[in-house]
């Protein structure tokens, strides 16, 4: 159970996939993202990519691996992501704004084909996505908070816009690379 909780935090700080690998970088550079918009969106992204691992990884242990089909992972990831993000829109229809499709595709299918044949078991790839998507959900919060912030501040005017925004992102990198002796 520890090693689960160790999955999922390092994929959430140090691992994050937003800040060291850029996966679904476009909320972070959208200007119109809001705060009132942003509970449904996390949980529904970290749900996501979380369901999006473990399908994926039971694709590849249980069907792939053993019939020597590696090389399908990307057509048979690919399928089980596009399904599982319209069946998330479905639920949320209700709530409010849909998934963005792109974002949420690129995070998910990112996570699982990092992923492919590093985890040992299908409740390490469930942590593995839902730490991935809770560091997501974390990372777009905090921007979410800090576009006022960058917008009110005295930036020199060559570095306004995605200019700052990107080297903000570059620095909440490095604080988060200050988690990487946690677990150890």
């Amino acid at each position: 159970m520890t090693d689960l909780l160790l999955i999922a935090v390092a994929a959430a700080t140090v691992n994050n996939f937003v800040l060291v690998r850029l996966l679904g970088l476009s909320p972070v550079l959208d200007p119109d993202s809001s705060l009132e918009e942003f509970p449904t969106m996390a949980v529904a992204t970290t749900g996501v990519v979380a369901v999006t691992t473990g399908l994926c990884h039971a694709l590849d242990r249980w069907a792939l691996v053993p019939y020597d089909l590696p090389y399908l992972r990307i057509l048979g990831f690919l399928g089980i992501t596009l399904l599982t993000i319209p069946a998330a829109n479905l639920i949320l229809r209700r709530r409010g704004r849909p998934l963005p499709l792109v974002t949420t595709a690129s995070v998910a299918l990112g996570v699982a084909l990092l992923t492919a044949g590093t985890v040992n078991g299908l409740a390490a790839a469930l942590a593995l996505g839902f730490g991935a998507g809770a560091g997501f959900s974390l990372v777009v919060l905090l921007f979410t908070g800090l576009r006022h912030r960058l917008e009110q501040a005295p930036v020199p005017a060559a570095l306004r816009g995605p200019a700052i925004t990107l080297v903000t992102v570059g620095m909440l990198s490095l604080a988060f690379l200050g988690f990487s002796g946690l677990g150890s």
